[in-house]
């Protein structure tokens, strides 16, 4: 930290650029070659002992909050370098554990009366109970400290002999508000307090915890292996606390745990709990009985979880979309015709609307949701068009003309030719209760079988149904490359923003994405954007492989890390990056309504 601070107290008290701070010179002195003479080098990476800070520019409108990259060399630690399997798990605990000082530290520096520009302030990520690939927290190999200071910025290499090989590190990317106009508190708060915190960090880093952190996650993948090669869709562990506290995403004080029907327990890798076959499953009850919570788990379950968060057994098929009506949506060129016969001067086979109806915005996120390889579709009726949902026996006696198929005729379909299961909820129509496979009804926050119950009173009422004829659910459509493109047009610039309303603005398109419903942090909005802008500024071809151009994404990112992403250049984008889904990211795409998205047939 000594030449950071020759470089804070190096500038003027009203500064605002922190220019020395940023380019880090450096007069390089080497002892093995007295007759070398000294020259000077640049680096932003600064020493703590062993540990570094790097420091580096945000964006160009943030010059007084700096991004600080802590690496800290694993054994320091006394961490194992990580396996691939678990290292975001460990990188997430690590993460979740240093937070605590970081709150520490801006505790002291809070004032209410003053913005936090006047007092300073540190920021980090804040992840919810979900467990992410992040830009935040992660391994990697960092250099050594390589040399001593010298007075001022003149700097010694080290000639002991002894080979200084970059070291597996733990690396935590943090935000630093530096306070306007006072050198002096700057100085503290990185050459000081933020050193210390890190100290305290290393010191109380309590090993214990970190590997019992390890051991779910090795748990949580051997679930999800099982899954996979299973005839189940999700599991639920007996025990697991699924309401969430009001306004909050923390398990609920006081909820009466999850148990299994007793037909439906089954043990997985030594947990027991609830499997949900594959098939189609209704979850129904009274309001406020817990099936829309228990739904929440289910779906909440395509990511593992961190310890106490309450649903870190509940394992879900990690390809499982969330489908509802979306009034409004964009729609290019989807085959719709299995739920939409028909529509006034348009091929339902070949559906394109600047402005989705409830219904058939429902149909093409079924229709593209099973595109993308979705095995699992979680629909909440309450979420739902009712008639694209249901159409019972006396309103298709008295509308013969009704274009509409609706799901309760094409549930079982999907699943017996498709292999994609279906859990819905179901509160106010019985039309479900004959379709499907396995009926469970809340009650209390309690789960109970009713299935046989169900189909008894099916069979009083003699219900039954004439299925239409099977569909073509085959989407024949490619993606060109007019249109997909992060520049406006006329413009020599690039344009990406981000909404906290939920719309992702790029070039000419705005992306309303509040119907991905299984985006789960913020930070996932900013890489949509980021991973996005890539695939426009990275393609060449006029005809795009869109679905091999994401595997060589996602590729790259399990390779390299998210952070290549980030571009300083988009001053309204944050800094912090959560990974998405394959799903979301091509959902993303399916709602542009810029670009050129053709029937194959029709395409040239």
């Amino acid at each position: 930290m000594k030449r950071l601070k020759n470089k804070i107290l190096s500038m003027e008290p009203n500064t605002t650029t922190y220019k020395a701070m940023y380019e880090g010179s450096m007069t390089i002195v080497d002892p093995a070659h007295p007759t070398m003479e000294p020259y000077v080098d640049y680096s932003s990476t600064y020493y703590n002992e062993s540990i570094g800070f790097d420091i580096s520019t945000t964006h160009k409108l943030a010059q007084d909050k700096p991004t600080v990259v802590i690496s800290i060399p694993c054994t320091t630690l006394g961490i194992d370098i990580p396996d691939k399997s678990t290292e975001s798990v460990e990188a997430d605990f690590c993460l979740r554990a240093f937070k605590k000082y970081i709150d520490e530290l801006n505790a002291e520096l809070y004032n209410r009366s003053r913005p936090d520009n006047e007092n300073g302030k540190y920021y980090l990520c804040a992840p919810g109970g979900e467990i992410i690939k992040r830009n935040t927290a992660y391994f990697a190999l960092c250099p050594q400290k390589d040399y001593t200071n010298g007075p001022g910025s003149k700097v010694y290499i080290l000639s002991d002999g002894i080979s200084r090989q970059p070291l597996m590190c733990l690396c935590i990317r943090v935000q630093v508000q530096l306070p306007k106009r006072n050198i002096k508190k700057t100085l503290r708060m990185l050459c000081k307090d933020l050193p210390d915190a890190v100290n305290r960090f290393i010191m109380n880093f309590d090993i214990n915890t970190f590997m019992s952190a390890t051991e779910l996650a090795q748990k949580q993948s051997a679930i999800r292996e099982w899954l996979k090669n299973s005839d189940y869709c999700a599991f639920v562990a007996n025990g697991s606390i699924l309401p969430r506290a009001k306004g909050t995403d923390l398990p609920m004080l006081d909820a009466i745990p999850f148990r299994s029907t007793p037909n439906d327990e089954i043990e997985v890798c030594g947990v027991r709990g609830m499997g949900i076959k594959k098939g189609v499953t209704v979850i129904t009850g009274g309001g406020y009985s817990g099936k829309s919570t228990l739904l929440d788990a289910i779906s909440a379950g395509i990511y593992d979880h961190a310890i106490g968060d309450g649903r870190e057994l509940c394992i879900t098929d990690e390809s499982a979309v969330t489908i509802s009506a979306e009034d409004g949506r964009s729609v290019k060129h989807v085959n719709i015709s299995p739920f939409i016969k028909w529509l006034p001067g348009g091929d339902t086979s070949d559906f394109s609307t600047d402005h989705a109806s409830g219904s058939t915005s429902q149909a093409a996120n079924i229709m593209e949701a099973v595109d993308c390889s979705a095995k699992l579709l979680l629909i909440d009726e309450d979420r739902s068009a009712t008639n694209f949902m249901i159409r019972d026996r006396m309103m298709k006696e008295l509308i013969e003309k009704e274009p509409i198929t609706p799901f309760t005729d094409r549930v079982n379909e999907l699943h017996k030719t498709h292999g994609v299961s279906t859990i819905l909820v179901i509160g106010g129509s019985g039309e479900y209760l004959s379709v499907a496979d396995k009926i469970y009804m809340m009650e209390d926050y309690l789960i109970h079988d009713v299935t046989e119950k169900s189909k008894n009173i099916c069979s009083s009422y003699n219900v039954s149904t004439v299925l239409p004829s099977s569909a073509n659910w085959q989407q024949c459509r490619a993606l060109y490359s007019d249109g997909f493109s992060s520049y406006p047009d006329g413009r020599g610039s690039e344009r990406l923003e981000v909404s906290d309303m939920g719309f992702i603005i790029i070039g000419d398109e705005t992306i309303d994405v509040r119907g991905l419903h299984d985006i789960v942090s913020p930070r996932q909005l900013d890489t949509l954007g980021f991973m996005l802008r890539y695939l426009e500024i990275t393609n060449n071809d006029k005809k795009i492989d869109i679905q091999g151009k994401i595997h060589d994404l996602y590729t790259r990112i399990y390779k390299e890390g998210i952070d290549f992403l980030y571009s300083p250049f988009f001053t309204t984008c944050e800094r912090f990056l959560d990974l998405p889904r394959k799903q979301e990211l091509m959902a993303l795409i399916n709602r542009m309504r810029k670009i050129n998205m053709l029937k194959e047939s029709d395409s040239i």
